[in-house]
């Protein structure tokens, strides 16, 4: 099947009978390119920083507890936002296997990019930054620069295009996997962090602060 084809649901003339406003890989690429820009666009008119304020770029920022962290390229928050990819496509997988709408892989990921788009720029309010300087243990974080957000965004879009093309039991066990790993590496994860997002717990924070 091609990657602009629609999402499988297992009918191939479910399939056949939809064939308007299909996107060429190309078209999805570049509209993939704008979108991403375009967040990049307005969280620089949020004023966010370009890069970290550093000066450097780094590939992989390991350490935590640092006013780096979410400055770089990519860092252990990167795991959260392959997950991410994960989720969504399964989301667009469930709308269509539900609704019956013919949603293409393409114009999935095309909407995830929006979805993921509006979250780095919702990441990074004030309003947000505070909640997790005073609800978490991100006592350094002042948001993430926008190299670091553009990157979350390619993140989310290889989990989207792994999820595409491995067996669910790998995607499934490979998003426990990482769960399992950073959390128990960093005491954080996709799971703790929405957690505290939306519901703080001070033995979470306590434990997370190595208590």
């Amino acid at each position: 099947m091609a990657f602009a084809e629609p999402l499988s649901s297992g009918a191939p003339s479910a399939r056949a009978n939809w064939a308007p406003g299909r996107l060429s890989p190309v078209t999805i690429a570049v509209l993939a390119v704008l979108l991403t820009a375009g967040a990049a666009a307005i969280l620089l008119w949020m004023g966010r920083e370009p890069i970290c304020k550093c000066g450097t770029i780094k590939l992989w920022q390991g350490t935590v507890m640092s006013s780096e962290n979410s400055q770089h390229i990519a860092d252990w928050y990167t795991f959260s936002h392959i997950i991410h990819g994960f989720l969504f496509y399964g989301l667009f997988w469930l709308i269509r296997r539900v609704t019956g709408l013919p949603i293409s892989v393409g114009l999935a990921l095309l909407l995830a990019i929006v979805l993921e788009s509006a979250w780095e720029i919702t990441e990074n309010t004030d309003a947000v930054i505070n909640h997790y300087r005073t609800a978490t243990i991100s006592l350094d974080y002042y948001g993430d620069s926008v190299l670091n957000s553009v990157s979350d965004i390619l993140a989310m879009a290889l989990g989207f295009l792994f999820a595409r093309f491995a067996p669910v039991w790998i995607t499934v066990a490979g998003a426990l996997a990482m769960e399992l790993f950073v959390g128990w590496l960093i005491r954080d994860n996709l799971t703790l962090n929405v957690i505290m997002l939306l519901w703080p717990m001070d033995w979470i924070k306590a434990w997370q602060g190595g208590a």
